[in-house]
């Protein structure tokens, strides 16, 4: 097996997130470009995450089937495919279809990258792997909206679209040169993904999992859905809402750090998670009294920080079960956790009310992390050791 080029996973794995930290000081532009309303414009990220499902689950089977490498170049291709479409489009439907398409593309930088983690790494070294993608993560806001806001201040939503499709080539020959391929051979013959899926379904434990991930998710990608036309109501532009990429990325850089320094002291996976839970509850309680001012930055820091504090534990023991069919078995987690992010984002861009969409899937994600079993050897570091 090749050794892996930890620099390409890391940034293959921040694609998506850079792809809409990216697009979000857009949402403004592309509001007045297409002549749409605020809940139109932010039905572009509902439809991304619907389409990013689909992506996830149709290129974990193929990588399964194919192999990691080959999965990779193929989607980072109709990636980029996506991207130059966005750039020409001249109807907001034209708009949505390329969103979705650079979107199904983009969804194999998240399940391969996974798939390839689990496929090298096992017990306490994939909770490392998963800490350093996370400590990767938090920095990607502070990329993505520190780049968008300028890029829309010099180009408009035009800038944005050219961005992300120079970014898909880099990544594509990037990928081509040093990718290698990961698959173990007994994958060629594992179980139909029907069969896993109707496996899957029935266990509680990925039920809890998916609403975790897609509750964290929820709550952060909410702030980029909304937050730019809460930051126009104060009278700011869309670069100053791109600086606020400072204030969530040292949210989530602390979330990162705190998960390694918990991880080190022999702290189980459950504890971090409802502590995640927790925060992000009190984040939504505090927004209430904040939201109509700038203060409103320090809870949507503290569900970033309950985000990289969370999700590494969530993402490195969800699929412990399931371990001779990774590629399979993450594209049908991702499927159901992303539909489930579909779902959540249409309803906060349906209500335009950041507070309360924080305060609810704040609880959701606390009941779902007390609903984790307690004493499995996967969720504890000190047993897996």
């Amino acid at each position: 097996m090749q050794r892996l080029s930890l620099p390409l996973l890391v940034t293959a794995i921040m694609t998506p997130q850079i792809l809409e930290t990216l697009y979000s000081p857009a949402l403004t532009a592309i509001r007045s470009d297409f002549g749409i309303s605020a809940a139109q414009a932010g039905q572009t990220l509902s439809i991304y995450f619907f389409a990013f499902a689909l992506g996830v689950a149709f290129w974990g089977a193929f990588c399964d089937r194919f192999g990691r490498r080959p999965a990779m170049l193929a989607g980072l291709a109709l990636y980029l495919v996506g991207a130059g479409l966005a750039l020409l489009s001249g109807s907001f439907t034209l708009l949505l279809a390329a969103r979705a398409l650079i979107a199904f593309g983009a969804a194999v930088g998240s399940i391969v990258t996974q798939t390839m983690l689990r496929d090298v790494y096992q017990g306490p070294a994939l909770g490392r792997m998963f800490a350093l993608v996370g400590v990767a993560l938090s920095i990607s806001p502070l990329l993505g909206m520190f780049a968008g806001g300028a890029l829309v201040a010099w180009g408009g939503s035009a800038a944005i679209f050219t961005a992300q499709a120079a970014w898909a080539l880099v990544l594509l020959l990037w990928s081509y040169g040093t990718l290698p391929e990961t698959r173990p051979r007994q994958t060629a013959t594992a179980a139909a993904p029907g069969i896993a899926l109707a496996t899957m379904l029935r266990d509680r434990h990925i039920w809890c999992s998916a609403l975790l991930v897609a509750s964290f998710n929820i709550m952060v990608f909410s702030y980029f859905s909304l937050a730019p036309f809460m930051f126009e109501r104060l009278g700011l532009n869309s670069q100053q809402f791109g600086y606020s990429g400072v204030m969530l990325a040292l949210g989530s850089l602390a979330g990162a750090l705190l998960n390694r320094h918990l991880l080190a002291r022999g702290v189980s996976a459950k504890r971090q998670i409802l502590l995640g839970g927790l925060l992000a509850v009190a984040s939504g309680v505090a927004l209430f009294g904040w939201q109509h001012s700038l203060w409103m930055l320090l809870p949507c820091a503290l569900v970033m920080l309950a985000f990289g504090l969370a999700i590494p534990n969530v993402l490195s023991q969800a699929l412990s079960r399931y371990r001779q069919q990774l590629g399979t078995a993450g594209a049908l987690f991702g499927l159901l956790y992303y539909l489930l992010i579909g779902l959540g984002l249409t309803i906060a861009a349906r209500g335009q009310d950041l507070a309360a969409t924080l305060l609810l899937f704040g609880l959701l994600s606390l009941w779902c992390a007390g609903r984790l079993p307690a004493g499995a050897p996967e969720l504890n570091p000190k047993a897996a050791r």
